[in-house]
């Protein structure tokens, strides 16, 4: 049996990332052998992922990533605050959204993508769980690419460069020169964190949304007990205030205070030479439609002594 030194020990935690207690063990129960302890906590990991699997992952951070006319969005999910600003959970949902750019925005596929030390993100998320100790979650991932254009990005409460509680995308469609597209997808990436419209243009909103709004509108303005005429057009003026609500080209650009986005795009183009339009975009925040729940902190702790 090898001795098992601490030597040992740091080196088995520097390659695994567990606990100093953990490797200790891990060492003890396979006579020493390193990597026989690297396999021993990896299936402890496993079991105690499973574990934690449970638990609501509602912080995190949102990572975002944009090369030229092509750029991703991932939403990685811990427990705590705290664990957020760990280093080596943010080095991770970075690297993950490095790899999000070649995966076109489909979850399953980025989740079975291969990381560059050969480990699939499933594998790679379960062992940062029995590292770190928290539930971590890849929750969802969005893509955005223009074949003649920008896109642009804008990360809210940035933790490190990229990372940020909130992330927004803005693909820009145009042959104008990169360098003013890219000043102007900020601004609008911007607007969007702010504004957090539901479609680029009424036309993409859903039908059966904007019915439901038209249904509710009208009941609403029945009760004033006006004629009919007078209540079509009391629900149109107001379908259009919901417009400039949800709709990003009818809201009012948030920089200005004043313009409606439409217009500031449309300026752009005439300033520019050239078009400009706006493709999609894609915005997450951290946890948002996650139900937190209440929980037993003491019962917490009572449970982790037994």
């Amino acid at each position: 049996m090898a001795e098992i030194t601490a030597a040992l020990v740091k080196e088995l935690r520097d390659k695994t990332g567990a606990g100093m207690m953990d490797c200790k063990k891990a060492l003890s129960e396979t006579a020493g052998d390193l990597e026989g302890a690297v396999d021993w906590l990896r299936k402890k990991g496993l079991a105690s992922a499973a574990k934690k699997a449970s638990r609501v992952a509602a912080e995190g951070v949102v990572a975002v990533v944009v090369e030229g006319a092509r750029g991703a969005l991932v939403e990685v999910n811990c427990e705590t605050d705290f664990v957020a600003r760990n280093e080596q959970f943010q080095a991770f949902a970075g690297a993950v959204a490095r790899l999000a750019l070649g995966i076109g925005g489909d979850l399953a596929a980025l989740k079975a993508a291969r990381m560059a030390n050969g480990k699939t993100v499933d594998e790679a998320t379960t062992e940062l769980v029995a590292s770190i100790g928290e539930n971590i979650a890849v929750r969802r991932t969005a893509a955005l690419s223009v074949a003649k254009g920008v896109v642009a990005s804008y990360v809210h409460m940035p933790v490190v460069p990229g990372l940020g509680r909130i992330g927004v995308l803005v693909a820009l469609e145009s042959a104008a020169a990169a360098e003013p597209l890219q000043a102007l997808g900020k601004q609008l990436a911007m607007h969007v964190a702010a504004a957090k419209p539901e479609s680029v243009a009424v036309a993409d909103l859903d039908p059966a949304s904007v019915e439901r709004e038209r249904r509710l509108l009208t009941d609403q303005a029945k009760e004033s007990g006006k004629p009919e005429a007078v209540i079509a057009k009391m629900v149109e003026g107001r379908l259009r205030k919901f417009y400039q609500d949800v709709v990003l080209t009818e809201q009012v650009f948030v920089v200005d205070g004043e313009s409606r986005v439409g217009q500031v795009i449309e300026k752009a183009g005439k300033d520019h030479g050239q078009p400009v339009k706006v493709a999609a975009f894609a915005r997450f925040a951290v946890g948002e439609g996650i139900e937190k729940g209440e929980s037993d902190f003491a019962a917490e702790v009572a449970q982790l002594s037994h």
